[in-house]
């Protein structure tokens, strides 16, 4: 028994439970959006508990579906400018998991992305950057600006799975004046093949550590027994693959990952070959889940790979649409519709739900089919995954929260303002619907229909930098506030939150503006800020006291 349950003094009792937030039958979300329309929105927040333990001791693992388990209660959005191989194994490696999005030209490219994912090892660089040797010095720094770093395999043809004829680094080019470097070219200043320290592809990355620590190299090429270049070990990541002690593996010991399929008929060709590619989970990706397609897709998944990949079904909202998805075999569900950044289902189709109360109700039926539940779409930063996970998710899905990192699919680009961008865009934007038939599959959209009706948009995102910087302040951020509620996991979250002891209250819109940033002059550094400008969403109105500086 806990301080909080044994001083459960009923005259000292605060707040509401879960049950009294929700009784009231409103929609209720995680935080106040600045709206032009109306500033009439209530939301809540969770009252805090007893703390007799460190944050570094609360647990984060969570089910993900029926048979599936993460460190981390993170989860990267099948959107084409968030999760490909990348994000996906970056996700995984934090323990959470990437779902790799179904808009490629053809679905044996969504299958190469998976199997990137499951062929990675920490250390190894699966796909390492590559020249030529008649490329110049002014090559290779262009390289090191886009990417970072010198230390660049040299192959026949410029690319991995190709000849290795040697390798250069910045000892190579430190001293050639940035005068000859146009007229410099590779094979002049390249360390040679016969030159180098090489490992067999059967190497083990204990034994490539003892050989760069043994030969004092940074960096070690992996060849075939063609002699062809299929992946680099650098000294650096391996110092960095000790910082990953809760990186997501299956039984086989590989990153775990999902992919997004339609639910078109030819969506079985691309199960097919993602189950050849070893995918982890099947997302089954809808606007509405609640479809003969979707029931009559993931019938025939279960009857044609009984032993997995597991199956996220989705998106709901409501019992009844969990209820008729869990019985035809989903083994986790997906929760949301009209509450990503970029969706604007709720406005033109006037269908959806408000994302609290959603998790809430679908939460509480799922747990009484023991089939965890996915909250997707607004998460707008860390508390709100709090909140989420207060309601009864088991984990959330992220788009525009990870979309500005390094990670992300697309090229950074600089805005008029001088600001580093990516592209973000909805799958149910124009954009997206034109790029592939994927996206129209989830709204239902026929490929040759004349009017398309766009139930998202297209944005760009500030530069997040990378996901290995940016995951691990989710991560601390989330245990922090476990702690704070007095909870040392998940799981003692959600108990808490059924049986009482979790407490709750709902917050006015003043209650949410004086919870914020207020009363200021100007920020010069928030992240609160930051993070609500960079999705697009203005801070709170200022008020006569409230003098900020956007």
């Amino acid at each position: 028994m806990n301080m909080r349950e044994k001083d459960m003094d009923q005259s000292l009792i605060d707040g509401q439970s879960i049950e009294e937030l929700f009784e009231t039958k409103q929609g209720i979300t995680y935080k106040y959006c600045y709206s032009r329309y109306s500033s009439f929105v209530y939301d809540f927040n969770i009252l805090p508990g007893y703390i007799d333990f460190a944050v570094t001791s609360v647990s984060l693992d969570t089910a993900l579906t029926r048979n599936i388990t993460l460190k981390a209660p993170l989860v990267s959005s099948p959107m084409d400018t968030v999760t490909e191989a990348e994000m996906a194994i970056a996700m995984a490696l934090h323990g959470g998991m990437g779902i790799v999005h179904a808009n490629f030209p053809s679905k044996e490219d969504q299958a190469k992305e998976v199997n990137k994912v499951k062929r990675y090892k920490q250390g190894f660089i699966t796909h390492p950057q590559c020249i030529t040797t008649d490329s110049t010095v002014a090559d290779l720094m262009d390289i090191k600006a886009k990417k970072g770093f010198t230390g660049t395999p040299v192959t026949a043809t410029g690319k991995y799975r190709s000849k290795l004829l040697g390798l250069i680094t910045s000892r190579d080019v430190d001293f050639i004046p940035q005068s000859r470097w146009a007229t410099t070219r590779i094979s002049e200043v390249m360390v040679p093949r016969d030159r180098l320290i090489i490992g067999e592809e059967s190497l083990t990355l204990k034994d490539a550590y003892d050989i760069l620590e043994n030969e004092k190299k940074g960096k070690l090429p992996i060849i075939n027994a063609n002699g062809e270049l299929v992946s680099l070990i650098a000294r650096t990541d391996l110092k960095k693959a000790r910082e990953f002690p809760n990186a997501s593996y299956d039984s086989m010991g590989q990153l775990r990952v999902g992919a997004a399929v339609s639910t078109r008929e030819t969506a079985k060709d691309s199960i097919k070959l993602l189950a050849e590619a070893g995918v982890d989970v099947l997302v089954i990706d809808s606007s509405n889940g609640s479809s003969k397609y979707q029931v009559e897709l993931v019938r025939w998944i279960k009857e044609n790979y009984p032993n997995g990949p597991d199956v996220i079904c989705g998106n709901v909202v409501t019992k009844q649409q969990a209820k008729l998805l869990i019985d035809n075999g989903a083994d986790g569900l997906r929760i949301g519709m009209g509450s990503g950044s970029i969706c604007i289902t709720q406005e033109v189709m006037a269908v959806g739900r408000a994302q609290g109360t959603a998790v809430y109700e679908v939460a509480s039926y799922a747990r009484s089919r023991n089939v965890p539940v996915l909250a997707d779409g607004g998460i707008r930063d860390v508390g709100y995954i709090t909140k989420a996970l207060s309601l009864g998710a088991s984990a959330v899905m992220m788009g525009g929260l990870l979309a500005g990192t390094n990670e992300a699919p697309g090229e950074y680009f600089w805005g008029a303002n001088g600001v580093r961008l990516k592209k973000y865009r909805g799958m149910g934007s124009i954009d997206a619907m034109e790029a592939h038939s994927s996206s129209q599959d989830r709204y239902f959209t026929a490929s040759d229909e004349q009017v398309k009706v766009a139930q998202g948009v297209s944005a760009t995102m500030l530069d997040r930098g990378s996901i290995h910087k940016f995951v691990p302040y989710l991560v601390r951020g989330i245990q922090h506030g476990l702690q704070d509620i007095g909870v040392h996991s998940i799981k003692e979250l959600q108990e808490g939150a059924q049986k009482g002891t979790v407490r709750f209250e709902k917050r006015s819109p003043n209650a949410q503006l004086e919870g914020g940033v207020h009363s200021l002059h100007s920020v010069t550094s928030s992240h609160h800020l930051t993070t609500a400008l960079s999705m697009g969403n203005p801070p709170p109105r200022p008020t006569l006291y409230d003098k900020r500086l956007y």
